[in-house]
């Protein structure tokens, strides 16, 4: 492979990167099972997700009703790996059983997918979710230790 068709790719795997989050802000889950393989695996969301546009459908059932943009303001790349850090700005009628009552939250998160083909086969995701819970009003409180 060429450099020139190595950036090229790298391009094209960024702009399939950020428009999974402009899909994911829209709610678009046909625009999304599009871009994802079918086996497809999400690492750092619900656990027991299912592969493939299945486990998109479980993902997003777990949000309830949210209005949300997603701002990318970082993009890197390096072979099939594409590592977005961006900003989430959000409603949500409850996060973690946490009541949202309107309140806008406010977050980071950063997301690698490994794209092959022109189709994302793999995301990992690490967000602030405490941040989110705390923007919401949840407290945390220390437990007793263990006898």
């Amino acid at each position: 492979m060429t450099t020139t068709q190595t950036t090229t790719q790298l391009s094209r795997n960024k702009g399939i990167a950020v428009r999974f989050l402009e899909l994911v802000s829209a709610h678009d889950l046909d625009g999304l099972s599009r871009m994802i393989a079918p086996t497809w695996t999400m690492q750092g969301g619900p656990p027991g997700l299912a592969a493939g546009p299945e486990g998109l459908r479980q993902l997003f059932g777990t949000f309830g009703r949210v209005e949300q943009t997603w701002t990318v303001e970082q993009l890197l790349a390096e072979g099939d790996l594409v590592a977005v850090r961006a900003v989430n700005t959000c409603v949500q009628d409850s996060f973690f059983g946490v009541p949202g009552h309107g309140r806008v939250q406010v977050f980071t998160a950063t997301f690698v997918h490994r794209i092959v083909g022109g189709l994302i086969e793999a995301t990992w995701r690490n967000a602030d979710d405490l941040g989110r819970v705390l923007q919401l009003g949840g407290r945390i409180v220390a437990g007793e230790a263990p006898r």
